[in-house]
């Protein structure tokens, strides 16, 4: 079994408020670490594009090449060598979290 991945989905079902009550102080445990606050931050970034492409469907319509256009300058880029992270300190419901399991 897939530890990293097995706690990955306990955080996405804690975000989602779908997680079993039993599995809780596994996940919060996991958000102290940096694999879990980036995975949290990932979670919600997700779930910000998806709620901010649903609210711009019916905006204005992307060329009908732009797909094709965008692929040609993508190959012609580098892949990058790290992801850059963002060392900060969790805010809303993550900190609320981060400090009942500290207490």
């Amino acid at each position: 079994m897939d530890t990293n991945k097995k706690l990955r989905e306990q955080i996405s079902a804690l975000k989602d408020g779908a997680l079993p009550e039993a599995d809780l102080e596994l996940a919060l445990a996991a958000l102290q670490g940096s694999d879990g606050r980036q995975a949290w931050d990932l979670y919600h970034l997700i779930g910000d594009t998806l709620r901010d492409a649903s609210a711009h469907a019916s905006g204005p319509a992307l060329s009908p090449d732009f797909r094709a256009r965008l692929a040609e300058r993508l190959a012609g880029e580098a892949p990058p060598l790290r992801r850059a992270t963002v060392a900060a300190e969790p805010t809303g419901l993550a900190a609320l979290l981060a400090k009942s399991v500290s207490s």
